[in-house]
């Protein structure tokens, strides 16, 4: 019997379709309904916090008033964190139903109407009786959405997905996981949700993937808090966004301890930061701190890259040793004798025995606390060479000598240059000076690493990335100097005062305010540090990043085969020895939802020829669209990467990646100015790490892998940014496989 679709089989199925999608909109309108209702009250709570606590009278406010002060801080805090979770941009507030029965040993429902009906949205809303409308993703209930299958469906007998725009919805997906216990009623929607979520346009941002987490996804996501969750995968698999999603879990399920310790999120660049920094807003939490590598050092935010072979010196542990000797070592123009005239004698310090007394200070503080351990060093060194003759009367005794010394203004301006506050900041510039740095390196630098670290920092003004590690290790070295406390409260009985505020703040309110305010500042230490492309940090920068959460849990996110660090085992090593201690639950992803099958087919090409063990996931989209190689003579590649990209922009209506190396930018920047079109970016080989476009043009690929740290590792990791075509622009072809 023919079985092919008739007209009027389309007819009932579009009809179908329409009243699912009404019901739907109907539950959907609901769940708007009251989140408005929500957010009309939490502001109502935010003027009410206002009003609260405030004073009748004008002055000092009383202490049995600070309650309401109190009181208010809190209600206005609450009330902006609610308003700022229900105005968090999301594409939908739900975007998934299950329908689930009893479970297999219970006779199978005879109606969908006598299924359980569960609502999957960012954030879970009540009705007026606090019946759940739709239940937070991060939920337990919410676990089968992800992890149900068709051979353990956990009670499922549908999953839905909706696709929405805004707070309406566009359509349906269904997954039927037992069709033979699906009433007769039970309509199913659909092609298949991952599919239309991986066809989409890229735009400039991160989306989440709330709505198509997978479930080998959802388990990474749903990991212990505890010790450190490594999730590893090769490109296109997810690893940045689960990780996210995990930070938003961790929230979810232990608010108490993940907001109040922080959760820090480090990124390789600042682009990377700016792409996904609107995913956990989406799943509504807004209280991560997102750092860039370059961005850890509080007052620094770097950006400059250094020559591969300076940067490979940079983040070497040698780095260490010769960081240590440097903070150690005298100030550079300090004064080298110390003389002083007292009680009718010159009393004199030479070199050596100036350095012995710093030598002997720094023996167990840091150079910035280390101060009065110096001066008492001095006095001591000066009261052996003060004549005993002279040790009578005033001068008879130690402490009175040394009282009468640290009077001087001889000593005091010798100690001001000898022993200033040094910086971290001071210190690495010193590095710029051969003599010196070949002092503190020879043992560990051979003569042109010595020559090539001196001129790389001598030579720019600016500090790179690779900096940012060393300054972090410094400022353990010098240590901040102690803080001078005035104990004596100088008020401003006019702060506070504006036009129109009739408003006196009291002295315990400026404390109060001042203590906020500290409060306020990101931590130096988190509770919960997540790490992505974790394979490009250096060792010096492994040590930077644990600094930030000595006891702390971890997501570390990576695949060795895009490493940017010249030795993956290295840095692997100082991963390990700064989180051995603690347990370790280990994920890999196995399939890449960015790339085509023929765009990955390549770049595994590419990468298996220097790692034939790389872990390549499988590609599960084709496009039928093969990589396009164009060969030009050197003046002509940047026209020609132009071109390119005019082409593309004509073939895609997300954006397009010009990925080029550094040296090559200016002119590439120039053509591309000229397309005048908003979707195209030009961006380095290390910018270019874990963005993604929906296609590509890559300039000069040999140049990428002789200029760029990793090699041929950065390479891959460019021609895996494309999500549906890719054009390389070559004036050699050494790199292309066929070649080798």
């Amino acid at each position: 019997m023919d079985q092919t679709p008739t007209s009027a089989d389309h007819d009932n199925f579009d009809s179908v379709e329409r009243a699912e999608l009404a019901a739907e909109q109907q539950h959907i309108d609901r769940v708007y309904g009251r989140v408005d209702e929500a957010a009309r009250s939490a502001s109502r709570i935010a003027v009410e916090g206002h009003q609260r606590g405030q004073a009748q009278n004008v002055g000092r406010v009383r202490d049995e008033e600070q309650t309401g002060l109190y009181e208010r801080d809190v209600l206005v805090f609450a009330a902006a964190r609610r308003i700022a979770e229900l105005d968090a941009e999301h594409e939908g507030l739900v975007f998934g139903r299950l329908d689930s029965d009893r479970g297999d040993d219970e006779p199978p429902a005879t109606s969908a109407a006598d299924l359980d009906k569960l609502y999957v949205g960012r954030i879970g809303v009540r009705d007026a009786e606090y019946e759940p409308l739709v239940i937070d993703w991060r939920a337990p209930a919410a676990e089968p959405f992800y992890r149900a299958t068709a051979t353990d469906r956990l009670k499922v007998v549908r999953r839905r997905v909706l696709r929405n725009k805004g707070p309406r919805i566009v359509g349906l997906e269904d997954d039927l996981l037992a069709p033979e216990r699906a009433p007769e009623d039970l309509p199913v929607m659909g092609e298949g949700a991952l599919m239309a979520s991986l066809s989409r346009a890229r735009g400039h941002t991160m989306r989440d993937i709330v709505a198509t987490i997978q479930a080998e996804q959802d388990e990474a996501i749903r990991a212990p808090a505890r010790g450190v969750t490594v999730i590893g995968g090769g490109p296109g698999t997810g690893k940045t966004v689960v990780a996210l999603h995990r930070a938003a879990y961790l929230l979810y399920s232990d608010r108490r301890r993940f907001e109040r310790g922080g959760v820090l999120v480090v990124g390789p660049s600042a682009a990377f930061m700016a792409y996904i920094e609107r995913v956990l807003p989406s799943l509504g939490e807004n209280t991560v701190s997102l750092r860039a590598v370059g961005e850890l050092v509080d007052g620094v935010k770097a950006t400059a890259v250094d020559d591969a072979d300076v940067a490979a010196i940079k983040g070497s542990l040698r780095m260490r040793a010769i960081l240590s000797r440097a903070a150690r070592d005298r100030v550079p123009n300090a004064p080298t004798n110390l003389r002083v005239f007292l009680g009718g004698a010159t009393v004199e310090l030479d070199a050596n025995q100036l350095d012995n007394v710093r030598r002997n200070a720094l023996r167990r503080t840091a150079r910035n606390k280390a101060a009065t351990e110096a001066r008492k060093g001095l006095i001591a060194a000066l009261w052996q060479r003060f004549p005993e003759d002279l040790r009578n009367g005033l001068l008879g005794d130690r402490e009175t000598f040394g009282d009468r010394v640290a009077d001087t203004s001889a000593f005091r301006t010798f100690f001001s240059q000898w022993w200033p506050v040094v910086t971290p900041e001071a210190v690495l510039r010193w590095l710029g000076d051969p003599r010196r740095l070949q002092r503190w390196a020879r043992n560990d630098l051979t003569p042109a690493e010595i020559d090539a670290l001196a001129r790389g920092i001598r030579t720019t003004d600016e500090f790179t990335i690779a900096d940012v590690a060393l300054l972090d290790e410094l400022s353990a070295f010098l240590g901040r100097p102690p803080v001078q406390e005035n104990t004596d409260e100088d008020f401003d009985w006019l702060e506070g005062l504006t036009d129109g505020v009739n408003e006196v703040l009291t002295s315990s309110e400026r404390r109060a305010r001042a203590a906020a305010a500290r409060e306020a500042e990101e931590p130096e230490e988190y509770a919960h540090v997540l790490v992505d492309e974790a394979q490009d940090l250096s060792p010096m920068q492994w040590r930077m990043v644990t600094r930030r959460g000595p006891q702390a849990s971890w997501t570390i996110v990576g695949d060795p085969a895009q490493s940017s660090w010249p030795d993956p085992d290295e840095a692997r090593a100082a991963m390990d020895s700064m989180l051995s201690h603690l347990q370790r639950h280990s994920f890999r992803l196995s399939t890449n939802y960015r790339n085509s099958a023929e765009i990955y087919s390549f770049a595994g090409e590419v990468i298996k020829q220097s790692i034939p063990d790389a872990d390549l996931p499988n590609a599960v989209r084709s496009t039928g669209v093969e990589p396009e190689h164009r060969i030009f003579d050197d003046g002509k590649v940047s026209e020609a990467a132009g071109d390119a990209a005019a082409e593309l922009l004509q073939l895609v209506e997300g954006t397009v990646g010009v990925i080029v190396p550094p040296k090559l930018r200016p002119a590439v920047d120039q053509v591309l100015a000229e397309l005048g079109d908003p979707r195209v970016v030009a961006l380095s080989p290390l910018e270019s790490k874990g963005l993604e476009y929906d296609a590509v043009v890559v300039v000069e690929p040999d140049r990428i892998v002789s200029d760029t740290l990793g090699g041929v590792r950065a390479l891959y990791v460019v021609l895996t940014r494309a999500t549906q075509r890719l054009i390389t622009v070559n004036s050699t072809t050494h790199w292309l496989p066929h070649n080798n």
